[in-house]
């Protein structure tokens, strides 16, 4: 058994204010949990993408957030819940004015290959990206697989 204190648990690099890995402070080998808290336009995730081989579960504490999915945006409020098979897209965000706070659960731990895509200033066209540390090693950037642009930077 293991038990933690949310709030001390470090938060991770990510487009989120807050990514708190409960999963991995807890020693969980079989899932991954995130608690994530979003500032309006803030994202879960650095992009629309797909986990090959993990489902998906957003848990909402607090506030909307909306996800944009195949079938369109969804909007989950607080004390619902959206899942995602693996292979499905996705990308949550806050579109709202006021913060979200949720849970995000995913099974295997093991996420499988992820396909990221972003829009590219440069190619003019969206594309897959990859996820790099930045060279100044205070911050997550996304990357054009096709041009080797930044297309985003996270701290």
């Amino acid at each position: 058994m293991r038990k933690v204190t949310v709030d001390e648990v470090e938060s991770w690099m990510s487009p989120a204010s807050v990514k708190r890995s409960l999963g991995k402070a807890l020693g969980a080998e079989g899932l991954s949990m995130n608690l994530f808290e979003l500032q309006p336009g803030e994202s879960f995730a650095f992009g629309y993408h797909k986990h090959e081989g993990q489902e998906e579960v957003f848990y909402v504490l607090e506030g909307t957030a909306t996800f944009e999915t195949e079938e369109g945006e969804v909007q989950v409020s607080a004390d619902e819940a959206i899942r995602f098979e693996p292979g499905e897209w996705q990308q949550g965000r806050n579109a709202g004015s006021e913060p979200v706070r949720a849970l995000a659960v995913g099974a295997p731990a093991e996420m499988g290959e992820t396909t990221i895509l972003r829009e590219c200033p440069e190619c003019e066209e969206t594309t897959a990206q990859d996820v790099e540390m930045a060279d100044s090693k205070d911050a997550l950037v996304t990357v054009c697989v096709d041009c080797g642009a930044e297309t985003g930077r996270f701290d």
